[in-house]
Parts: structure tokens; sequence; C-alpha cells
């Protein structure tokens, strides 16, 4: 079976011609001479390297569709008629007591100096890319309203426009970065963290230094890697003036937009952008554990790890330096992955799937376990969205596993809040159905609104960005969702999930994951129940 067809897509914006393709090649079992379009291939006949990139830029996050032998939907959650798991004081349950809003969905990482978030779940590394830079104040205010933590990504002060650098070359004041850290303080309630992500050009920049001596950020994350892609990160640039700027600044920069050609082909039309990337990270024990010290030195209280779709070697690699190390969270990205920009053939062709890449994981923890070393607090990422993802994630790698990475998911709602606002300030036509059907004012469209009121007073509400609200609804059904389903199976607190609340339905997954088969699962107490 074909997991996945290629050479149309609608993240590309291309479509077959034909209903009948190939389905290894994509291309149309009957490919004429004078047919108009449009597959993959037709476009990259005339806009060439343009098609490698989801579309257009700016206005989208992408994800990959392969469709995997296993995932996440080859485990079911298990419910009791019996027990009650986490209750205050050890006390035992009774039809009063476990009422499922009674469910804390509190949990806690690091070493040191902890992270307590309302709900076991982070935002995605929230960086250079215009997705990320022009809804920033709808995230930053939905995650520290809702009390998980925030990720400001990679490359944020090397391509801000107003960057002032020191004699040295490192980063004196960035005003894009400054203004990041505002506006998720200014809301903050003191849940969740704001991490800020480094890659090789931030650590050459200097921007650690700025950030924890002047902007007082406590948690530095180092980043190996992402699921979307097995390169650096990336973005568009729509002007040769800015792409000259970039390359000055160090930052690979393609075409180059230095040669004359490429100049007189912007210039033309043709080239409608220059693409600027960042360079391949290289991991090494000595370096990674000197690199932490100094961050240290520095002043961060915490440190993280970001590491990307790998195979299981770099995987022990990030587990074991990270327990060397002692780090506050090891985030743990599967492929495919999600984005602002990423190959799109990358995304859907490279990587370990999320599903196996835990599975992975689980095992070389239990091994550092069973030696007695420190094991890093996880959070898995890679392609979830729902709250029943949080209970399997949280569940299959516990006691290990601490919360889940959302990317996309946690980004939507930051974007349709910000949309309803623009949408209600163009008149009520302009509002679409799907929203108008429950209102045409702020209160009646947004469930929570009232209960942000109520809280926070109703003045600091009309002013909160509508994206925050958005986040809050939307964290709100996953908190409501994540109750219940522990409730379900009778845990009442995060740290009581674990691995036998969860079945496998097929042997492969069983086999992959080493949680029982559904055919086993509880088998033994069940024939002591029908033998005694």
């Amino acid at each position: 079976m074909t997991l996945e067809r290629p050479n149309a897509n609608e993240v590309t914006q291309t479509v077959n011609r034909s209903r009948s393709v190939a389905p290894v090649s994509g291309i149309c079992t009957r490919c004429i001479d004078g047919c108009r379009g449009n597959c993959e291939i037709f476009k990259a006949s005339f806009r060439g390297r343009e098609v490698l990139y989801p579309g257009p830029f700016g206005t989208l996050t992408a994800g990959g569709d392969k469709d995997y032998p296993v995932d996440y939907s080859h485990l079911n959650i298990q419910g009791y008629a019996l027990g009650a798991k986490g209750l205050a004081s050890g006390e035992a349950g009774t039809p009063d007591n476990t009422l499922f809003p009674m469910v804390s969905t509190e949990t806690t990482y690091g070493t040191d100096a902890k992270v307590t978030m309302r709900l076991p779940v982070f935002t995605g590394a929230l960086g250079s890319t215009d997705i990320a830079r022009k809804n920033w104040e709808h995230f930053a205010a939905g995650a520290a309203i809702a009390g998980i933590t925030l990720v400001c990504g990679e490359n944020v002060c090397g391509i801000d426009p107003a960057l002032e650098l020191d004699g040295d070359g490192k980063v004196a004041h960035s005003p894009d970065m400054a203004r990041r850290v505002e506006q998720y303080r200014h809301w903050y309630e003191g849940y969740g963290d704001l991490i800020v992500q480094l890659n090789v050009e931030d650590s050459r920049m200097g921007v650690a230094e700025y950030v924890i001596n002047k902007l007082e950020v406590a948690c530095i994350e180092l980043k190996w890697g992402q699921g979307a892609k097995c390169i650096g990160g990336e973005i568009q640039v729509d002007s040769l003036e800015r792409a000259l700027e970039l390359q000055r600044r160090g930052y690979l920069v393609t075409p180059d937009p230095s040669l004359e050609a490429n100049q007189a082909a912007f210039r033309a039309g043709a080239l409608k952008h220059f693409e600027r990337h960042s360079r391949l990270g290289f991991a090494d024990q000595e370096a990674f554990m000197a690199e932490v010290e100094r961050l240290r030195s520095l002043g961060a209280k915490r440190i993280t790890l970001k590491t990307g779709a790998y195979p299981m070697r770099e995987l022990a690699m990030a587990i074991r330096w990270a327990s060397d190390a002692k780090l506050d969270l090891l985030t743990i990205d599967g492929a495919p992955g999600g984005t602002g920009m990423s190959p799109w053939r990358m995304m859907v062709e490279w990587g370990v799937p999320t599903f196996y890449l835990q599975s992975m994981a689980y095992e070389l923890c239990r091994k550092l376990q069973a030696k007695g070393a420190f094991v890093p607090d996880i959070a898995i990422a890679g392609g979830f969205s729902t709250e029943d993802h949080i209970f399997k994630v949280l569940a299959m790698g516990a006691p290990f596993v601490k919360a889940v990475c959302m990317g996309r998911a946690l980004m939507i709602p930051g974007m349709v809040g910000k949309n309803i606002a623009l949408w209600l300030q163009e008149g009520l036509n302009a509002l679409p159905k799907t929203i108008s059907e429950f209102g045409s004012t702020k209160k009646e469209i947004f469930i929570c609104y009232e209960e942000l009121v109520a809280k926070y007073g109703r003045e600091v509400v009309e002013e909160m960005p509508l994206g925050a609200v958005a986040m809050y609804c939307f964290t709100d059904k996953l908190r409501t969702g994540l109750q219940q389903l522990m409730a379900g199976s009778r845990n009442f607190r995060i740290e009581t999930i674990s691995r036998s609340d969860l079945m496998a339905l097929t042997e492969e997954a069983a086999r992959i994951s080493g949680i029982p088969y559904v055919m086993d699962a509880y088998r033994e107490e069940a024939m002591r129940i029908i033998e005694g």
C-alpha cells in the first residue's frame, strides 16, 4: 500500500489534471502534451525551486500527510468500573468525590527551578517565520493566561530589521525580541515559562547573553532539530535589500542575492523572493556540556534541549547528555512535524515518526532508570491536536513524559481570534457564517469571554488580544476533555496516569510500543476472577 502520493498537494497549490494517477510517481496515468497543469512537475517546470515549499509564505502553517503504518490511533484508552488514583490525602473514591471537574491537570517539569503548568501542553517554537512574528501578541497573551509554557524560536534577533550589534558583532538590542518577552510577561500569572531557543547563528550573535542579562529570561533551549525538517530554520525574504542585509549578518541566503544574475531576475519579477537558511549543528558531547555550563554561568535558571526526528543513536545522545547535564526538559519532536516553512517533500519523507520515536525514547529512559541515573523530564511533539493525544502520550511515556508540545494546534486559535477581531471591525457582514451563527459580538461568540471578565475585569479583557481569548477557549476544551478521559480511567492527577491505562489495537503497535495488545491487557486479572 502506498503511504503517500507525491506530485500534487494543496500545500504546494498543485493538483493532478486526471483522477487516474500512478501511485508511486504521482504522475497522471495519461500525461498529455498540451496539458495546462497543475501538478508539481508542471509548476516546477517554470517556477523551479519555489515549488519545494508550502505557500504562500507567511500566511500558513503546514503539516506532513504521510499515513504511517502505526500511529497513536492504534492505541485506545482504558476505562474502568472501579478505583480512583490521585485523590486528595489518598482517600478512597466515591461517586461524590470523583466528579470529572475535580481532576487536576497541572503538571510540573524541571530539576531545581521547577515550572508548573495548568495543562500538560505547551507551544511549539514560534520563531522567525512571518506567521509567528505577525501573531506573537496573540500567542504570548494566550499562553500566559492559559498557564502554559511559550517557546520563542530561533533567529528572532538575527532577522530583526532594527537589530543593533555591538563592536564585536553581538546583539546589543533587538526590539522584536524585547517586544516578545514583554508581551508574554504582561499577562504572565506564574504558570508556565518563556523559553528562548538558540541555534548556531543565535549562539554566534550572543543571543543568550542578551536575553539573560538584559531581558532577564530564565530559560534557554538548545536546538538540535525538529520534526519537520533535518536542516536549519528557513524563511522567505521579499526584498533584495533585506536579503543582502541578512547575508551580511552571516546567514546563508539563496539564491545568492549578491550575484548580478539573481538581482536581474528579481528586478524582472521572475525571482519573487530569496530564502534565508540556518546552518546545520553538530552534536559533540564535550562542546554540549561546555555550552550548558556557559549558559548557567550567564545566569540561566533553566536549560532545555529540543531534538528532532533523528535515529535512535542521536536520540540516545540527547537523552544521555540531558541526563548528565541535569537539564530541565528534553523535547523530542517526531516526523512529520509542522512548520511555517520547510521543504514539503522533506517534511513528508524524512525522519522517525513520532509513535516510533516515543517508543524508542521510553526504552532508552528505562535503561537509564535501571542504571540509577537521572532521567530528564521529557516532552513529546509531532502531530498532536486533541485531548486524547495528550492522554496517550503521557500514558505511553509514563513516568518520564510530563507534557505534550503542540505546534500548529496552539497557533490556530491565535489566528482565529485575531481574524474574528478583524472581521468584527469590518462589520457584521464580514463574519463567516461559521462564526456569526453563534453571535455578532465578542461576548456572544467566545464561550469563555465572561469567565475571563470575571477573572480580570471587563476593561482588561476588552484590551486583551482576541487571539489570546481564542487560545484560552481552546485550552479550556483540551482541559475539560482531558479531565473526562482521566476521570474515566480513574486518574485524578497527571502523575498517576500509567502505561496500563492504554491498550494496543494491533499486534504491530503492541510490538513497537510495548503497550499490551487489547486481547492481553488485564487478561491475568480476568482469569483469576473467573477461576476464583
